[in-house]
């Protein structure tokens, strides 16, 4: 028997030991409402300084960064609490639940990022044909530090592909699945994630019916570790949503919508295999919160 098979007996005896033992009892209001708390503390951060500036005005994203921060900082708190108020026994620590850790650091950085780019395959298509730089200048304006210095300078920037995907994601993921999954397992804890998310964008009611928010919460279970989705979600920020109705416009819209259409199937294709657990240290830490493993998890 190999290492990866004992393991895998091993955590199946502990999940055959615990099938028959019922949760807490209130674990899931609980958690539903720690989840519920920690998303409007996010939200009423956004809204604490009274401004006639617009949301992009940089004083009022300085402002926001400071809260946010605030609030992103004190999150592993509530993680915290929710432990000790539900007695749940978890054997990894509070950091490595929450995806900070370095078992499978290098795969979580690569695959969740590589596989999240093979999505969105018609858009980057469709991007490269219309930008009038080459490839060479393209490498040439990436590796220069004068661009990176001006990104880091533009508040824009810095909220769209730093600290929102950061915050955000540490938040309502890696703090909150955590809570949800003991309660409701993995499978259903992935699509209640965004729930808590559209909480958060409510002005957006559109992001909840993003795919990538599910997707994202997948990630995370499978791979055990808030970097990945971190990247992926900063990497989504900067595409935006595909612009379809500009590629049907666009001159070579057959060769860009059969892009789309394959990214989609090479997406479908590579989902499970680039997300198995084994190539970030199995079992994931979050994931030895539950005694039902599903697919995402095993």
């Amino acid at each position: 028997m190999t290492a990866v098979e004992e393991v895998r007996a091993s955590l199946s005896s502990v999940e055959a030991d615990s099938r028959g033992s019922a949760p807490p009892d209130g674990l899931c209001w609980v958690s539903v409402l720690s989840c519920l708390l920690l998303a409007c503390s996010y939200v009423g951060s956004l809204y604490v300084w009274k401004s006639d500036l617009p949301r992009d005005h940089p004083s009022v994203i300085k402002r926001r960064f400071t809260s946010v921060l605030i609030v992103s900082g004190l999150s592993p708190v509530f993680v915290w609490a929710w432990k000790e108020f539900t007695g749940i026994q978890t054997g990894p620590c509070l950091l490595a639940l929450m995806g900070i850790r370095l078992e499978g650091l290098i795969p979580a950085i690569i695959l969740p990022l590589l596989l999240t780019m093979v999505l969105f395959l018609g858009p980057l298509i469709q991007l490269a044909m219309d930008c009038p730089w080459g490839l060479i200048d393209g490498i040439k304006v990436a590796v220069d530090p004068r661009f990176w210095a001006l990104c880091m300078s533009d508040m824009r920037w810095l909220r769209n592909q730093v600290v929102a995907p950061l915050t955000e994601e540490l938040v309502f993921r890696a703090c909150m699945l955590p809570m949800l999954v003991p309660c409701a397992g993995p499978s259903t804890a992935i699509f209640t994630c965004p729930l808590f998310f559209g909480v958060a964008h409510f002005h957006h009611v559109i992001e909840l019916l993003r795919f990538r928010q599910g997707t994202i919460s997948g990630i995370f279970l499978s791979a055990g570790h808030l970097v990945g989705p971190v990247l992926c979600h900063s990497f989504c920020n900067y595409m935006g949503f595909p612009a379809v109705s500009t590629a049907l416009e666009h001159p070579h819209r057959f060769t860009v919508l059969s892009f789309y259409v394959l990214g989609v199937l090479l997406f479908l294709l590579l989902l499970f295999p680039m997300t198995d657990p084994l190539f970030y240290g199995w079992p994931t830490p979050v994931c030895t919160l539950t005694s039902t493993l599903g697919s995402v998890c095993s």
